[in-house]
């Protein structure tokens, strides 16, 4: 398998929508290049491809190290019960009181479920709250992407 790629995806292989797409993106030190894919394949529990201009085993060891990204464009929809978790980023969080917890700056894997992590305004200039909600329906009760906003069941003391 001379000049294939080994990708380890975050997620379960199989579920991967890498495996159906024809053009990756992958950052690295030296920045951004976009690779047009010939064959990509589960193996075990990463992910081979074959990407057009990558020749030989020098060549892929010098991608190492890479994150591969798609277009969120070639993203295929999410059913009606589901999210992408980069669409919930910049998303207002508010408790069931109205209360401000903070800004979706991301969505963390720390073990059996993701987090949100939040960003709020401190008490002080420059100083900022950071909290963590568990991404599960008994906290996180309602997400409207179209409003940009999230209502969650929880305190600001927690």
């Amino acid at each position: 398998m001379r000049g294939w790629l080994r990708i380890v995806p975050f997620n379960d292989p199989h579920d991967s929508i890498l495996t159906g797409r024809p053009r990756w993106w992958l950052r690295g030190p030296a920045g951004c290049r976009q690779l047009e894919i010939e064959q990509a394949r589960v193996h075990g529990d990463e992910i081979v491809a074959k990407a057009r201009g990558v020749e030989g085993r020098d060549h892929a060891l010098a991608l190492k190290g890479c994150e591969v990204m798609i277009s969120r464009a070639e993203f295929p929809g999410a059913n009606e019960d589901e999210v992408y978790w980069v669409d919930l980023i910049g998303c207002t969080v508010r408790n069931r009181e109205g209360e401000l917890l903070g800004v979706v700056a991301a969505v963390e894997e720390f073990g059996a479920d993701p987090v949100l992590r939040l960003e709020a305004p401190g008490d002080a200039p420059g100083r900022t709250i950071q909290r963590l909600v568990p991404l599960v329906p008994a906290h996180v009760v309602e997400v409207d992407l179209a409003g940009r906003r999230i209502v969650a069941d929880w305190g600001l003391d927690y």
